[in-house]
């Protein structure tokens, strides 16, 4: 891939501590501050059909506390009554209960497909909502926390098919035209497929535009759809909107591109559902067509004819694909091959080598073209897949979470290096330093390793700590190093050891499953089902 071949993830050295002593317990109590909900967190657990990994990954390890990053201290969740929920902190002391801002006008629980609902801060006055059944809501909010210009009020609402959640979101301007940016994933039943799980991962990125300032209505003017094997760790667009970067186990390619909304919207439904009949890609000087064949085919059921502009394939007597190709083959060369897991691979050689087929057979709209990542690539250079075989290994940097510290700025995320855990900014403006190596929490790769029931991870948007929670009750924070009050001496080494990092755990008053984990730089919250608690972890401040 020609965009990523000097993209690299490059440790800055000096964020590295190779004489770190390791974490020391520290006893002092950490204040903890509890506030009962009115209302039960809207938990929606895994169904039966709902079994495979990437099911847990999505849905079953949701964290439903949302953190606003344009406001300070201010986290949300939504309850069982479809409230929209807020606390923001100022004095630890004078906490106020969780304040309604919006209500969903939908009965969340009418449902029974439904997912969890989700919400993400777009921007300091804007917030993408899903309510979990399919239904996509943009509410400008005014600026947040502020009683005399917030309001909450819908300014886009349309149902836009199978559940979903909201992975991310921007606001963008562009030519005095407004327009939000919005990444939904779903897990969808893929019905032919018999060897994995059965399902697939769909990320769908829609961009709804202002189409009127006159009555501020705004319409969906994009719809590009990515289809991969696996719930990636991490999905962002670059702050321009011309990109989306992945951190994905399995990569994801383009399987509609660039729909034009006022064009299909006419489509038949079931058309955009149907399966493709056969699947092809190109280089410069081949294609490849992959056929799913019938069960029990064998060769004797198969007539392929190739001519100089033309191709016909028969399948059992029955005309499968006949027409005109768009430009010329070399028939001679061109073969085909029925591979082991019952798929006809057809292969054929371009006569005009470096021509870029629009479609294969002139007129016919059966198929799906496949992009590969190099010609994604040269189409939009902007688009990475971080991807462990593609551009960067990750098959020994772990990844760990991610975190807002800019919310101008792309997501950061952290991943383990050896035995450390190194927190990544991206950057979109330069290829050089595409990933910029931000801070290091010492030895966090190897100590996390051992909490087995750890379920959130976060770190506070200036460094100063990191924390995991379990599943019940436990929280445990890890503190960058920081000078000694006192003379303290290694009694290997006999040196004076001039910092210390501290460690420090927290048991809740609960027995309800820990549901969200949010931090930020002087505290951490911590949803249950029943209950929202505060700890101040950074005191001094």
């Amino acid at each position: 891939m020609d965009v990523a071949a000097n993209c690299s993830l490059r440790v800055k050295r000096p964020l590295l501590d190779p004489r770190f002593e390791g974490y020391k317990l520290s006893l002092e109590p950490l204040p903890c501050y509890q506030l009962e909900l009115d209302a039960a967190v809207a938990e929606v657990k895994l169904r039966d059909d709902q079994y495979t990994l990437e099911h847990m990954h999505a849905f079953g390890m949701y964290n439903y506390l949302h953190c606003d990053s344009w406001y300070p201290d201010s986290v949300y969740y939504i309850d069982n009554l479809g409230r929209i929920m807020n606390l923001t902190v100022m004095l630890d002391t004078a906490l106020g209960k969780p304040r309604e801002v919006f209500r969903l006008p939908t009965d969340l629980t009418a449902c029974d497909n439904r997912l969890c609902a989700s919400i993400h801060f777009t921007s300091s006055t804007w917030v993408a909502l899903s309510d979990g059944t399919g239904r996509l809501y943009l509410i400008g909010t005014g600026e947040r926390g502020n009683s005399a210009s917030e309001k909450w009020e819908i300014m886009f609402n349309e149902e836009l098919g199978n559940p979903f959640i909201i992975i991310h979101s921007i606001s963008l301007l562009k030519d005095e035209e407004h327009s939000i940016a919005t990444l939904l994933l779903r897990i969808e039943k893929e019905e032919l497929d018999m060897k994995g799980s059965g399902f697939y991962v769909s990320l769908e990125w829609i961009t709804i535009s202002e189409k009127s300032k006159d009555n501020k209505k705004y319409e969906i003017t994009k719809r590009d759809i990515l289809r991969g094997k696996s719930v990636p760790h991490y999905a962002a667009f670059e702050p321009d909107g011309n990109g989306l970067m992945i951190v994905s186990y399995k990569s994801f390619t383009f399987v509609q591109l660039d729909q034009d909304l006022e064009e299909s919207q006419d489509e038949n439904m079931s058309e955009k559902i149907k399966a493709p009949l056969y699947y092809w890609q190109q280089t410069e000087d081949d294609l490849a067509v992959t056929i799913q064949l019938p069960e029990d085919s064998t060769k004797e059921d198969i007539q392929v004819q190739f001519l100089p502009d033309h191709v016909n394939i028969v399948l059992k007597g029955q005309r499968f694909l006949e027409g005109n190709l768009y430009s010329s083959i070399d028939h001679e060369s061109s073969t085909w091959i029925i591979k082991e897991n019952n798929s006809l691979e057809i292969c054929l050689i371009k006569k005009n080598e470096g021509l870029t087929w629009p479609e294969l057979v002139v007129g016919d709209k059966q198929g799906e073209f496949i992009r590969d990542s190099a010609q994604y690539a040269a189409i939009a250079e902007r688009l990475m897949h971080l991807t462990s075989e593609e551009l960067v290994n990750l098959g020994s940097n772990q990844y760990l979470f991610s975190v807002i510290v800019d919310p101008k700025e792309m997501p950061c995320f952290c991943l383990r290096h050896d035995v450390d855990a190194l927190l990544w900014q991206p950057h979109s403006g330069t290829q050089d330093d595409m990933w910029e190596h931000i801070a290091t929490f010492n030895a966090l790769g190897y100590v996390q390793a051992s909490k087995r029931d750890k379920k959130f991870f976060a770190c506070a948007p200036n460094y100063s700590y990191a924390a995991l929670c379990e599943c019940l009750r436990r929280v445990f924070i890890y503190r960058q190093p920081t000078p000694m009050s006192t003379v303290l001496y290694n009694r290997k080494e006999g040196r004076q050891v001039g910092q210390v990092a501290k460690q420090q755990v927290a048991s809740l008053e609960t027995n309800d499953p820990i549901l969200g984990f949010q931090a930020t730089n002087e505290r951490l919250f911590v949803l249950t089902t029943k209950n929202l608690f505060l700890i101040k972890v950074n005191t001094e401040n």
